[in-house]
């Protein structure tokens, strides 16, 4: 492997499957690994317009380019040479090029090879994080890297001023966010939900559901998939609407600075993914997860596995209506008989909802576990 050097080069790969997610999520620890280690890093992605819509300030026609101290390139463009890295990272088992690796093998000293997989706490992943997988025909190491909810696991990535900046985010700066979105902040009798979830996911139920409650709620919804169900429930194209006791208003689509905010402004959040539901969990406030859909269900057991960690000091009535809500919202079912339990079940989830951020920092951050992992593997 690469040998230890004084300002060694980082290499994170990434291929665009879940669209924001996959960028979002190597973005950030992209920029973690640059800001708060010092290290060099080079992000190559095969799809940088997607990036764009979380760093406005990145131009996507450029091939390559510095972003907060970062350089970006694409992947598509430019054909990467592993002779020039320490570490490579392959994030999501996005997989390398055939001659990439074979280049790797070739080598004298080749460079540290982590594949960074899915976010999952399914229990098997506290055993399986930093284990070696060689590689099946050339004498190259892999290791794999797996962010989870457990101390044995590689954690979650934060920055180190996150939680001190939501903290920070008391009423004058809630009432800004609101008004720099072109509102007026809603009182504590209105029930505040950002909504982020993929096309599948049962939103007329949802918005029924809401409008019909006996209490008020205001939905904000960034651009995205489901902005065509939200249109086609109140027949209009408007950023704002009214039906019953539910007021939606339509956002434009959120850098990833504003989302946090969105998420510290809310009562509730629902996400999707994994970046957006990281993110959820640092806000400290309840969530309802969409994972990633796949076909061979994989993505209901980490559901599953995900509520029994993060309702296991729930009170038994509210670890029901959770668990029961967010199953039928993942599997597309309806949730329209299962919203007044939730909605009751928000005082001590919200309670709990706060300290489950406190245990995942108390955990360990993913960045700094990273960079102990490599220096660690070069001594």
């Amino acid at each position: 492997m690469a040998p230890a050097a004084s300002n060694p080069v980082w290499d994170i790969f990434c291929k665009v499957v879940d669209n924001f997610g996959d960028a979002g999520v190597c973005w950030r620890i992209a920029a973690l690994l640059h800001q708060e280690h010092s290290l060099a890093v080079r992000l190559w992605i095969d799809r940088p317009q997607i990036l764009k819509a979380l760093r406005p300030d990145l131009d996507a026609d450029a091939s390559r380019q510095q972003l907060d101290g970062v350089e970006v390139i694409d992947w598509s463009r430019i054909k990467p040479d592993p002779a020039s890295a320490n570490v490579v990272i392959e994030a999501f088992g996005c997989g390398f090029p055939d001659d990439y690796v074979t280049a790797m093998a070739g080598l004298p000293l080749p460079p540290l090879w982590i594949v960074l997989d899915y976010l999952s706490a399914e229990s098997w992943v506290d055993t399986h994080h930093g284990l070696a997988s060689p590689h099946p025909s050339l004498a190259l190491p892999r290791w794999y890297f797996y962010p989870g909810f457990a101390a044995a696991t590689g954690g979650l990535p934060r920055e180190r001023d996150l939680l001190s900046r939501r903290d920070a985010f008391d009423a004058q700066a809630r009432a800004g966010f609101f008004h720099e979105s072109g509102m007026t902040a809603p009182d504590a009798a209105v029930l505040t939900v950002s909504l982020f979830a993929y096309a599948d996911a049962p939103v007329t139920d949802l918005l029924s559901a809401l409008a019909e409650d006996s209490s008020p709620t205001l939905l904000l919804v960034p651009a995205g998939a489901v902005v065509p169900a939200v249109q086609a429930f109140f027949g209009t194209t408007a950023d704002q609407a009214r039906r019953g006791n539910l007021e939606v208003r339509l956002l434009p689509f959120l850098p990833q600075s504003r989302y946090d905010q969105l998420l510290w402004a809310c009562d509730l959040n629902f996400v999707r993914g994994e970046d957006s539901f990281v993110r959820a969990q640092w806000a400290g406030k309840p969530l309802v997860w969409q994972p990633y859909r796949q076909d061979d269900g994989v993505h209901q057991r980490k559901l599953e596995a995900f509520i029994q960690r993060y309702t296991a000091e729930f009170e038994p009535a509210t670890v029901v209506a959770v668990a029961a809500f967010t199953a039928a919202w993942s599997a597309g079912t309806p949730v329209r008989d299962l919203w007044p339990a939730l909605r009751a079940a928000r005082g001590e989830w919200a309670r709990n909802a706060l300290g489950w951020s406190r245990k995942l920092a108390d955990l360990g951050e993913m960045s700094a576990k990273l960079v102990e992992f490599v220096r660690n593997k070069v001594k």
